[in-house]
């Protein structure tokens, strides 16, 4: 089982208890914790790869009982492989709790669990739709906030499934033409207003055959010819909100 050992993790199972609980971590235990998951982030890439097989999971947005549920059905980590591609914080009652699991998670089982960041895993966001205000309720400050959002910078961008099913929470970007650009960015920083970066956390599909401006403001719309032009070497592609799905089948060309 790939896990940190048992003599780095300590009471990293009892933290776990408690969080499948819906309980929060103290402010320290948070601090820790986040520490170990930068570490641990930090060795991961911009496409980070993932072997299946795996359950890929879509915006969870500190609806903590969703999250719940879908490990009841989809099996308790370890024993099923998840991807999370972004936005588990903002709009629920237990952001905090959310998050605060997923990390534990990834930070007891590296190779089981990957979690990707999405629009919402940002500052400037968090501060409007709420993750910032329930820390404030839950600990009184705006520490474990800056701790979690300073961890948000390390969160890889995408993920790339048995070289063949690409995953990310956004969309595509008309500055971005292979694979090998996202793995050159430096994703340690606060997401964009603009640039290749943003478009990848908030880019969405469309009916129309190519780009478009985005009516949210940041990214851009595309479409399937865009996507097939992009992405011709790849069988799917997967991005996070609506759980929305392009294939790509190159066994047909």
């Amino acid at each position: 089982m790939d896990s940190v050992p048992s003599n780095s993790h300590g009471n990293l199972d009892e933290q776990i208890s408690q969080l499948m609980q819906c309980k929060p971590l103290s402010e320290q235990e948070v601090r820790v914790l986040c520490d170990k998951a930068k570490e641990i982030l930090m060795e991961e890439s911009n496409v980070q790869p993932v072997k299946s097989p795996v359950t890929i999971c879509g915006d969870i947005h500190g609806q903590f009982h969703d999250l719940a549920e879908l490990f009841r059905i989809g099996g308790k980590c370890p024993d099923t492989n998840y991807l999370f591609m972004g936005d588990y914080v903002d709009r629920g009652y237990y952001s905090v709790e959310t998050v605060t699991l997923l990390v534990a998670l990834k930070v007891r089982y590296r190779q089981r669990i990957t979690i990707l960041r999405g629009n919402h895993e940002s500052r400037q966001i968090t501060q409007v739709y709420g993750f910032y205000d329930e820390c404030l309720r839950k600990y009184g400050s705006a520490n474990v906030w800056k701790i979690f959002t300073d961890l948000f910078d390390y969160f890889p961008l995408t993920a790339l499934v048995e070289s063949e099913i690409f995953c990310l929470h956004g969309g595509l970007s008309p500055s971005i033409e292979t694979l090998d650009n996202i793995r050159n960015f430096d994703r340690v920083q606060e997401v964009p207003h603009e640039g290749p970066m943003c478009d990848l956390l908030w880019s969405d599909p469309d009916d129309r055959c190519g780009w478009g401006i985005s009516p949210r403001g940041a990214g851009y719309t595309f479409g399937q010819v865009v996507l097939f032009v992009t992405y011709q070497s790849l069988y799917c592609f997967h991005r996070s909100p609506l759980l929305f799905f392009y294939c790509l089948c190159k066994l047909l060309l």
